[in-house]
């Protein structure tokens, strides 16, 4: 117990010392600046100090992360022109830079802290005798993936680039599809160790202030080790953590993202992630597809009632059959109900545990084909649900007709556009399908109340969950059930863009003009 207290006691000295040396402002010894930094980055073995002569009077030393910044050109931009700088050829130190660095940008770093935060993302910082303060290069480069096309939302018709896990790579996504300066970008950070970076990305003069200084507040409060993914933000900044409804709409498409910021909405871009996060949502933005908006109005709406239906069959599917087969089975026609008690005679369990059976096993063929590879996960997923539901179809635990309910009940799962959302849907239908088991119909529907309570109370940043139905709001109903043709979309959702509501001129229904009319 004494060793324990003790070493806490060290570690907590050496972590207030740590920090108190990064507070520190820079000297003008550089064999002392050396020393400091050197103690800050013990034991790393991938942190370079570089040191040479500045026209062969003045001693410099480059410090540097190896395998995070430019070598090729930190030698022929930085190291060679100073190296081989005559001597007495300049009159200071910002001439000199001015001069022979052919860096893009260099900044000023006055403390270590600054030195500290510019090493770990890959700028070098270059130090000089004489000089009480560093300068930092824009020279990082690391591995980064190419933009690809998304995986999770693959569409027939609209563009195919995704964001990567490279911040500024997603930066210059959206800024290549708004060529506007009223795109702002805020930039945060988070993490007390990853010093994770954020851009917060909205369109001013659209989007609610009041909004951006709540999405700016929650970020900014958040205290944690690290921060790795985009879900980690996520679950700090929603309204209600004990939803199963995602609060956030989640996006690897830039496009989609730019949609979002059209309509006065807050985008949320995390290094190291390609999924961005948009804020507020709404039910309906969840089911909405990027590809409904490509594609004729006619097909973007008949595709949207699809949707809605089998939203509706993921969800009540199961729970309606085991209550049907419980307890009403008069509600079943006879022939129907003879061949289905004639499938369910050998099965030795009730309806309710053999749908929970069944509901489980799909669920884990499901995320075993997630996570196995590629290559065989789709293969293992099919072949194994066909081997297990034939097979237990012929040993007699489960019947023909729950094998085609869940089945059916999967296949509509997929249907929703979103992965999170699908996701609340897989948990809701269990205590369903338990409710349906233990009162029927009367489960059910105390459970279908339940879910729309909660919807009607759920918000994310003040935004009802399922505007704009509750509340209504009849001019915006026109992209809720229906995706109404581009010139009627005249105005924006009137709680994220009140600010600048007219996104389009009005009365541009298209058709002949006057001079090409018929007489």
């Amino acid at each position: 117990m004494f060793f324990k207290k003790r070493f806490g006691k060290n570690k907590k000295i050496n972590k207030q010392q740590q920090v108190e040396k990064q507070q520190v402002p820079i000297s003008s010894d550089l064999n002392q600046n050396i020393e400091w930094i050197r103690s800050i980055y013990s034991d790393c073995s991938d942190v370079v100090f570089r040191s040479f002569m500045i026209g062969g009077k003045k001693k410099a030393v480059l410090i540097y992360i190896e395998g995070m910044s430019n070598i090729e050109e930190m030698n022929t931009s930085v190291l060679s022109p100073l190296m081989q700088e005559s001597a007495g050829k300049w009159n200071s130190t910002h001439e000199l830079l001015e001069t022979k660095l052919t860096v893009t940008k260099v900044k000023e770093v006055l403390t270590f802290a600054e030195c500290i935060e510019h090493i770990s993302i890959g700028n070098p910082v270059l130090l000089i005798d004489r000089e009480k303060l560093g300068f930092s290069l824009s020279l990082a480069k690391w591995e980064k993936r190419s933009i690809q096309e998304p995986t999770a939302e693959s569409v027939v018709r609209g563009a195919r680039d995704g964001f990567t896990e490279t911040l500024g790579v997603n930066t210059s996504l959206l800024r290549r599809k708004l060529k506007t300066p009223q795109l702002k970008m805020k930039s945060l950070k988070a993490g007390r160790y990853t010093q994770t970076e954020m851009v917060l990305a909205y369109i001013e003069g659209i989007a609610d202030p009041t909004l951006i200084e709540e999405v700016t507040a929650r970020i900014q409060r958040i205290e944690m080790d690290g921060v790795l993914e985009s879900g980690y933000i996520e679950e700090m900044i929603e309204d209600n953590p004990f939803s199963p409804f995602p609060q956030t709409l989640n996006t690897e498409r830039p496009d989609v993202a730019v949609s979002h910021l059209l309509e006065g909405k807050v985008v949320i871009l995390v290094d190291g992630t390609p999924f961005a996060l948009i804020v507020p949502t709404t039910l309906y933005a969840l089911l909405q597809a990027a590809e409904d908006y490509y594609e004729r109005w006619m097909i973007g709406t008949a595709i949207r009632w699809l949707r809605f239906l089998f939203l509706l069959i993921a969800l009540l599917l199961p729970s309606l059959y085991v209550a049907v087969m419980t307890y009403h089975q008069e509600m079943v026609p006879t022939s129907l109900l003879i061949s289905m008690a004639a499938a369910r005679e050998q099965v030795p369990f009730p309806a309710l545990i053999e749908a929970l059976i069944m509901e489980i096993t799909f669920e884990a063929l499901r995320e075993a084909g997630l996570r196995l590879p590629k290559q065989i996960g789709a293969a293992v997923s099919i072949v194994g649900a066909l081997v297990i539901g034939q097979a237990a179809v012929q040993a007699g635990l489960v019947s023909a007709p729950m094998v085609m309910v869940v089945a059916i009940t999967g296949i509509a799962s997929f249907t929703f556009p979103r992965y999170t959302g699908g996701i609340a849907l897989r948990m809701l239908r269990f205590p369903m399908i338990i409710l349906a088991g233990t009162l029927g119909l009367l489960g059910v529907m105390l459970g279908i109340i339940a879910i729309i309570t909660h919807l009607c109370t759920l918000r994310s940043f003040g935004v009802p969950y399922l505007s704009p139905m509750a509340p209504m709001k009849g001019k915006e109903m026109k992209d809720v059930l229906i995706r109404a043709p581009w010139w009627m979309l005249n105005t924006r959702p009137r709680l994220t863009g009140e600010a600048n509501p007219h996104r389009q001129a009005p009365g541009q229904k298209p058709g002949p003009t006057r001079g090409g009319e018929k007489e």
